[in-house]
């Protein structure tokens, strides 16, 4: 048994990876930003070939800077951005295409045919989702028909799909394996998430060849080695990041809710066995679990989150560092009454509106920076207020404690912000990584490393807690700004 679980967090800005040891302290962490491109209003890919080098790259970095013997790692977890999709040469390795993101609008268009066949009522019974852009099968689609000669090599099994958890797992395994695991299987709009298979119809008409999609696995297992400075390292661990991050938060049985404050936020509450529809625009998704049980999440994803501050920082350039808003933002007492919905990418849950667009509104001659920059770190609490209401509404059931990770997590105006729209606690971790703790765990009870999910809840630990002071006159008030704000973004760019 070796000393330390590698946890690989592969996610839509940077790639990462951080060491971890028994007692779920870090040893070490390296990260390294990579390239977005954005070739077309609404369209935004990535290189698959720099996505595997950065993460290769700060791997390595990890066990250098460590001065860690490959041996001594027991296991390598992997957790990834979800729904970004990568067609490549089975033969070469090669992509055949970039990766075509999921915050990537361009096949709005194809969802809108889907829903023309009637398909709209199979896609939510089935796969547990909406029809909506944001998820994989469409993106293979595009990649296909737009890629000469594409179809007939996809067809004859030559061109491979995966996530970008099957990318990297195929890339570390020297094509050993094609891949990938339940949770990020139940995010391509392709996948049965009751039956367990990829569903025919979807593929028909979506014109997919199965001999192009990776074999489905559970969460936690060995899927392969990696070879590491001469020592095979077990891949034992996979999951979707939201899945990895519910499950690092230990939240194991029905009712336990997490939210997720990245570039994008997502909230997961885990519903155990049952597979639980929505009827509030929630979707329904596969879980990270173990010993061989299949158990579900009700999630509600909001597109943009964290990066409404990148936004601020590198397009408007209201300032250098993104953790400067949170001091820009207490400079005022309030928003003014400004408003901001940032519908970069359309809205996702619970309005699903792909046609959305981003608006301030509510600006007045008094406005200044700052105000806008509150509004900006406001709008991530109103959208996640949002999830949380149409969660409450599909399981009948109130959120009192929220547990919270990602980067924007940090911020305290946020989460104090958070605490008080929601009137209820906000329970920040003492290890806010996550994410990639949930990747290392599902590792980790693989190969032994941890016994079961009893010593890893044991482990869990609250940083800080967050509680409301705001009078429900005030939220009130705000909270019916904010839903005239989003009803004026609603339908904006409808061809």
């Amino acid at each position: 048994m070796g000393h330390y679980i590698l946890a690989l967090d592969q996610g839509t800005t940077s790639s990462r990876a951080i060491l971890f040891d028994q007692a779920q302290n870090i040893i070490g962490m390296a990260q390294r930003e990579y390239t977005q491109h954005y070739p077309h209003e609404g369209w935004v890919e990535h290189d698959p070939l720099e996505i595997y080098s950065s993460q290769y790259a700060v791997m390595m970095e990890l066990i250098a800077k460590c001065d860690v013997n490959a041996a001594d790692i027991t296991a390598i977890g992997i957790t990834n951005q979800r729904e970004t999709t990568i067609l490549w040469d089975k033969q070469t390795g090669k992509p055949i295409y970039n990766a075509i993101v999921w915050q990537c609008r361009r096949t709005a268009g194809i969802v809108d045919e889907l829903v023309n066949l009637g398909l709209d009522e199979h896609i939510r019974k089935t796969t547990g989702l909406v029809p909506d852009a944001y998820f994989s099968g469409t993106k293979i689609k595009w990649i296909l028909d737009n890629t000469p000669g594409a179809r007939e090599r996809a067809a004859s099994g030559d061109i491979l799909f995966g996530t970008v958890d099957s990318w990297l797992i195929w890339k570390l395994t020297n094509g050993k394996a094609h891949v990938t695991d339940y949770t990020n299987a139940s995010r391509t709009m392709l996948y049965d998430i009751h039956k367990l298979d990829w569903d025919d119809t979807l593929l028909e008409a979506l014109n997919i060849p199965r001999a192009m999609l990776p074999q489905v696995r559970p969460s936690s297992e060995i899927y392969g080695h990696v070879n590491i400075q001469g020592a095979q390292i077990p891949i034992a661990g996979a999951a979707g990041d939201q899945q990895a991050a519910l499950f690092g938060q230990c939240c194991f049985e029905a009712g336990q809710a997490k939210n997720t404050y990245g570039t994008g936020c997502f909230l997961l509450t885990h519903t155990g066995e049952q597979a639980l529809r929505s009827k509030n625009g929630l979707v329904t998704t596969i879980a990270a679990s173990v010993n061989g049980k299949v158990q579900y999440a009700l999630e509600g994803s909001v597109f943009v989150g964290g990066a409404v501050i990148q936004w601020l920082r590198d397009e408007m350039r209201f300032f250098s560092e993104s953790s400067d808003a949170q001091y820009y933002a207490q400079k005022v007492e309030d928003t003014g009454g400004v408003y901001m919905v940032p519908a970069f990418a359309g809205l996702g849950a619970p309005h699903w509106d792909m046609y959305a667009r981003g608006c301030i509104v509510g600006i007045t001659r008094g406005t200044k920076r700052e105000h806008i920059i509150r509004a900006a770190q406001e709008s991530i609490a109103y959208q996640s207020l949002d999830l949380v209401r149409a969660m409450e509404k599909d399981t009948g059931k109130p959120i009192r404690e929220l547990k919270v990770d990602g980067g924007a997590s940090k911020d305290a105006f946020l989460m104090q912000f958070q605490a008080d729209i929601l009137n209820a606690s906000i329970l920040r971790p003492a290890v806010r990584e996550t994410t990639a703790l949930g990747a290392a765990y599902l590792a980790g009870l693989a190969t032994g490393f941890w016994n079961d999910q009893e010593e890893i809840r044991s482990l869990w630990q609250c940083e800080i807690e967050y509680t409301s002071c705001m009078d429900i006159e005030q939220r009130d008030k705000l909270i019916n700004g904010w839903n005239r704000a989003v009803g004026r973004s609603m339908n904006w760019a409808t061809p």
